[in-house]
This record gives C-alpha cells, sequence and structure tokens, in this order.
C-alpha cells in the first residue's frame, strides 16, 4: 500500500488483474515504517471489494521481522511490539491472516530460534483478535526456520495460544526445502496433514521456481516456467481440499531491463482460469503490456 489511495489503491490494482483476493505489505517490505490505520483508506476500499467481489485480504509481514534472531537478542523486542501493531492493523483492515516468515537463528542453532519464535508469538498475539499469524514454508537458505513442517509443528506446540497461528504453504520454498510438490503433491497435503493439520493451512502462495528440488535457494519463477512446472501448480490451485484457501502469486515482473518490467499476474490468473499453460508467457507479457 502506498500514496493516499493505500488500500483502496491495492484493491484497484488486484482487480485490474482479474483476483479476487489479495495480499498487500502495509508499508514497504524492507522496512517497519507504516501509516495510521486512518490514512490507510479502508472503508473506500472496502466498499470497492464488495463491488468486485474480492473476498479475501492477506497480509505479509515485512522480511526485516526476526522472532529467531539469536545473535541480537535486543531485536526480539522490536520484533514483538511490531507485530503487535501489525495485529492491529490487520483488524482495521479486515484482513485475517498475517503471513510471516519464522526467522532466522543467525547464530545458535534452529532448537534455540523455535524457542524464542514460540516466545515471541505468544507474546504478540492478542487472545482477543481474530487474526492469525500465519508461519511461512521456507526454502532454508542460510539458517533459516521452516524448511520442515516438522520445525513448523515446534513451534505451534510450543506456543501457548497456538489457536491464533497457521500456516502459509509457499511451492516454491517448499520444492526447494526438498518436499515434492511436482510428481506428489498430494503426497506432501497428506504428509502437512499429519504433521501440522490440514486445519491450519490458510494461505498458499502460489510460485514456479528457479531451482530444482532440495536446493534451499528461494528463487521464484513464472508460473510454468520453472522446475515445479504449471501441470503441478494448476493441480494446487484447483485441489478440491484447497478451494476456499487464498491464493497468492509473488511470481517476477518480465521484460529484459530493470526499468522495462512488467506485471505477468493478470495472464497468469487467465492460465488458471482456463487450465492451460502458455508456453510463450513471458514473452506474450512483454509484448502485450509493451504496446501499451
Amino acid at each position: 500500500m502506498r500514496g493516499k489511495e493505500m488500500l483502496l489503491g491495492s484493491a484497484n490494482q488486484a482487480a485490474s488483474y482479474g483476483a479476487n483476493t489479495f495480499m498487500v505489505y502495509t508499508g514497504a517490505p524492507q522496512n517497519t515504517k507504516r501509516k495510521d490505520v486512518s490514512q490507510m483508506n479502508i472503508p473506500a476500499a472496502h466498499q470497492y471489494m464488495q463491488e468486485q467481489d474480492i473476498k479475501d485480504i492477506v497480509i505479509h509481514a515485512p522480511y526485516i521481522v526476526n522472532l529467531g534472531n539469536t545473535k541480537k537478542p535486543q531485536n526480539f523486542e522490536f520484533a514483538v511490539d511490531f507485530l503487535r501493531a501489525e495485529i492491529k492493523r490487520a483488524q482495521a483492515l479486515g484482513a485475517k491472516q498475517i503471513t510471516l516468515h519464522p526467522g532466522s537463528h543467525v547464530g545458535l542453532g534452529t532448537d534455540v530460534a523455535i524457542k524464542n519464535i514460540a516466545r515471541g508469538l505468544d507474546e504478540a498475539i492478542d487472545p482477543s483478535s481474530d487474526v492469525q499469524i500465519s508461519l511461512e514454508t521456507m526454502a532454508g537458505k542460510g539458517t533459516e526456520v521452516g524448511k520442515t513442517f516438522e520445525q513448523l509443528a515446534q513451534i505451534i506446540e510450543r506456543s501457548q495460544k497456538n489457536e491464533h497461528i497457521s500456516i502459509t504453504l509457499d511451492t516454491c520454498h517448499t520444492n526447494d526445502a526438498g518436499y515434492n510438490i511436482k510428481n506428489d503433491f498430494d503426497g506432501v497435503l497428506n504428509e502437512f496433514d499429519h504433521i501440522i493439520g490440514l486445519n491450519r493451512l490458510k494461505v498458499l502462495h502460489i510460485n514456479d521456481s528457479k531451482n530444482e528440488r532440495g536446493t534451499h535457494k528461494d528463487r521464484h519463477e513464472n508460473i510454468g516456467c520453472g522446475t515445479v512446472g504449471f501441470a503441478a501448480l494448476n493441480q494446487v490451485v484447483h485441489h478440491p481440499q484447497l478451494v476456499d484457501i487464498p491464493k497468492i502469486m509473488e511470481t517476477p515482473y518480465v521484460g529484459p531491463q530493470k526499468n522495462d518490467k512488467f506485471a505477468p499476474y493478470a495472464y497468469e490468473i487467465e492460465m488458471f482460469k482456463s487450465q492451460k499453460f502458455e508456453p510463450n508467457l513471458k514473452d506474450l507479457i512483454y509484448t502485450a503490456q509493451g504496446k501499451l
């Protein structure tokens, strides 16, 4: 959200892609500077969303919030305070889910980080709110926590307020972490259900990957243009057990140069609606947008 239009601008952009849900950062994802909710243009946005039949908003917490940091414990209270405020913003915006990268230990190991993350979530969560913190499945680059379903389950089990904790499953991250999204998504979903529980899966990030399975690199690719492939991602999007879960794409802009790139989302959404892959997707996007 940015400028004067804020949430209304985000909703308008989503509708222009043919979307019926969308995800926002409440400010720049690289920092924690945020406007007051009174400046976020919420009533006009909600009216517009109702007119466009947009059903859900998902919020993504900024990348620098790291409850798992074992190297700089002074950052812990900062992260907790930000999440407390973000929960209030989410409530005002009408969002039920805040996607959060669980964190990176950057020092003392995964077990210590898991304890920190669970404690931080308990300090941040407001039991009277219906907003959930949705921990994201991670690729496992560096010292990231949350690369396995077991690690996420441990955070949930340690939390005293875990009824307010859900999961965001990112297909690129999960592929890069080693799960076989491409050839056995039903098996992955079954494993998730046994370890965490499908009742906690509340958001899906639908992204292809530039990397082979298990490489722990986290580099997103446009739908059908990566190692996961369109068929597998189309199965995820249309999976009968996941029909009512918001599905968000974080795929790269398309174009040959930094200042000459275009959003792919309308074209990727159309592929999912038609359930047909366009093999010349990137050329099609660039040619169509470049003519505007």
